[in-house]
């Protein structure tokens, strides 16, 4: 098997990743791309720095188990697969669930750090970074975290001026200068992924 092709995408909170995701997810078959989520790496919650104000911080890059990011990368590129468990976004409901990741043409490697970490970013054959405006990723993470999540408004809005803004402008946004591709989704991610989708295919046709 060649070497996989290994593309980093990133951007910041509520700029569309997840869903771009999704639509890569949901065009090919589980043995032509992998998607590795930084998401997944997350240290437990104990582990990670509380804020002046006493809530805990989830937006640093070492919020993130970068080692082992970095670790079961290789090991994918070198044929090998990895059992993984889901973060579940600190919901005690939840009941974590266990998969595999498989080896594949393609590795997609997603987060908002994966860029920011040198030893991830040098393995990326294409980086790419999804921008939208910030009223855009705002009402984004306001649906996502109050409706989908449970969190308190006040919780959602404290955190974003606090937590989210701050880290983005210092370990996300500078990034996009370095990317190889922009993919802006403000109106729509269609055009963005129309071009994505076809040089993926390329590209596992290839592999």
């Amino acid at each position: 098997m060649a070497k996989p092709y290994i593309i980093g995408i990133t951007g910041g909170s509520g700029s569309g990743k997840t869903t771009f995701l999704r639509k890569i997810r949901e065009a090919f078959e589980p043995n032509e791309v992998c998607i590795v989520s930084q998401d997944d790496y997350y240290r437990p919650r104990e582990e990670q720095e509380t804020d002046s104000e006493g809530y805990q911080n989830f937006d640093l890059p070492k919020s993130i188990d970068k080692k082992a990011l970095y670790a079961d990368l290789v090991r994918l590129i070198n044929n090998e697969p990895v059992e993984k468990t889901e973060y579940t976004f600190n919901n005690k409901d939840a009941v974590p669930k266990k998969y595999w990741l498989q080896p594949a043409p393609v590795i997609v490697v997603e987060g908002l750090f994966v860029l920011h970490y040198r030893k991830v970013r040098a393995l990326c054959d294409l980086k790419m970074f999804v921008h939208a405006k910030e009223n855009l990723k705002i009402i984004r993470r306001i649906k996502r975290d109050q409706i989908e999540r449970g969190y308190p408004i006040e919780d959602v809005l404290y955190r974003y001026e606090h937590h989210v803004m701050p880290s983005y402008e210092k370990y996300i946004l500078p990034y996009m200068e370095v990317a190889d591709v922009v993919i802006n989704n403000n109106d729509s991610l269609e055009q963005g992924l129309e071009v994505a989708l076809g040089f993926l295919k390329n590209k596992v046709k290839n592999n």
